[in-house]
């Protein structure tokens, strides 16, 4: 897969402790990577990065990205070819309780990425991850397109456009003979494993756990819900081509949109209902009065076309498929099962995602 690209090659992953750190160090390891992890702690217990024990299997460094010297120092330590940078305040509602940290964060800890990245010259290809978040939201019923304008009414949504302006900046000014760079935009991606805060799934996850009602908001919220596999793939693929186009010239960095179909849409009871159905006993109830006038966007997609036409890419899951592994993986998880037996179904879905892509004919499976 991915062209045989991470075989035996150095990489840097930030934010590998949380949902989608772990699940990427988990595929990395699967491929035959070496990975170095920087991050600044577990997201809380539980947590993916501990089911799976995989503090024990890469390089596991503690650090804050905010920290410009620590990071350059371990990216220096490490001499990655390649790097994932998945660190951040992940988190809307987060980011109205404590803005300046989401933005330290976020686009500050973006940019000494960058500056670490421009001291390390083993670096081959840097994949920033932001968010789908960095458009400007218009509420629009068609998909946002990597070249549409960037912007947030919120924190968290700003930070990341932040994000992307500085990768560009840095793009334009530092890398056009260097490091090949690109960004990556995802969101609302589910999966087992995650138990972040105020996100739909984990919540279901705990009440189901704790065998108590799970309290929703904005239930008629559509969202473009996508298997964490999803975007993986395309991050894996996107730094397995950055690594072909090394040393090229140019003026602009690329950016990608990774997301489901554009049929495969539901609103936040829907996606709830559907995963009840794995879960007997699961209720729910909704509860508004928590919103302390926070505002999140109702509708927002993406439109995936570039990443079809420059990288063969595309969704594959079904949203009853996405919905499926997500729940096995939790009930597996409190059935009871250990690490090496939670890394086997890790590495189960996996395999199984990766086959069913190789079926469908995609270009990172060749």
């Amino acid at each position: 897969m991915f062209d045989g690209r991470y075989t035996n090659r150095r990489v840097f992953v930030t934010g590998h402790t949380g949902f989608k750190g772990s699940w990427l160090t988990a595929w990395l390891l699967t491929l035959g990577a070496r990975v170095t992890g920087f991050s600044l702690d577990l997201p809380g217990s539980p947590a993916a990065f501990t089911a799976l024990g995989l503090e024990r299997h890469i390089r596991h460094l503690t650090g804050d990205v905010r920290d410009r010297e620590a990071l350059a120092l371990a990216l220096g330590e490490a001499r990655p070819e390649v790097v994932f940078h998945l660190a951040a305040q992940s988190l809307v509602r987060p980011s109205y309780e404590d803005p300046a940290r989401t933005f330290e964060t976020n686009a500050l800890g973006t940019l000494n990425l960058l500056e670490a990245v421009r001291r390390t010259p083993e670096v081959r290809a840097v994949v920033c991850i932001t968010s789908d978040k960095c458009y400007h939201n218009n509420e629009w019923v068609f998909g946002y397109r990597e070249t549409d304008r960037l912007g947030g009414r919120d924190p968290y949504s700003a930070s990341k456009a932040c994000a992307e302006l500085m990768a560009q900046a840095y793009f334009a000014s530092f890398f056009t003979d260097g490091p090949a760079l690109a960004t990556a935009r995802a969101g609302n991606v589910i999966g087992g494993g995650d138990w972040a805060r105020d996100r739909i799934v984990p919540d279901c996850a705990r009440a189901w756990a704790a065998d108590i009602p799970a309290v929703i908001r904005n239930p008629g919220a559509t969202r473009p819900w996508q298997h964490v596999l999803e975007p993986l793939s395309g991050y894996l693929w996107l730094g397995s081509r950055l690594l072909r186009q090394e040393g090229r010239k140019g003026t602009d960095k690329e950016s990608f949109n990774f997301g489901p179909a554009a049929e495969v849409i539901a609103t936040v009871e829907e996606v709830t209902r559907a995963l009840s159905a794995y879960w007997p006993g699961f209720r729910m109830r909704v509860d508004r009065a928590d919103e302390q006038g926070q505002k999140e966007s109702t509708l927002l997609k993406l439109c995936c076309d570039k990443a079809l036409a420059v990288l063969g890419w595309r969704a594959i899951l079904t949203f009853g498929e996405a919905i499926r592994l997500t729940a096995e993986w939790y009930r597996d998880y409190y059935a009871g099962q250990g690490e090496a037996d939670m890394r086997a179904v890790t590495a189960g879905q996996i395999a199984g995602y990766a086959a069913e892509a190789s079926a469908k004919g995609l270009a990172w499976t060749r």
